[in-house]
């Protein structure tokens, strides 16, 4: 198992629904931890690489309503 982190900036403030959508990607195979930073607008994803990849835990997100824009690159 290779465990990998991304942090996303996000658009739109998480409502409820996008919560309870943050929920459901929580219980995706692969997906160890979820969190939001709300000072600094961005959401960090922890996961295994072995099964996902930073395309697809981006999808998930969107799927879940969350305003996904432009990943935060490590300076």
């Amino acid at each position: 198992m290779t465990q990998l982190e991304v942090r996303f900036h996000y658009g739109a403030t998480p409502g409820e629904k996008q919560m309870r959508g943050l929920d459901t990607v929580s219980d995706v195979y692969g997906i160890r931890r979820v969190s939001l930073d709300q000072k600094e607008r961005t959401i960090r994803v922890e996961f295994d690489a072995s099964r996902l990849n930073e395309p697809v835990v981006a999808a998930l997100l969107r799927r879940a309503g969350i305003d996904v824009r432009e990943k935060v690159t490590s300076s």
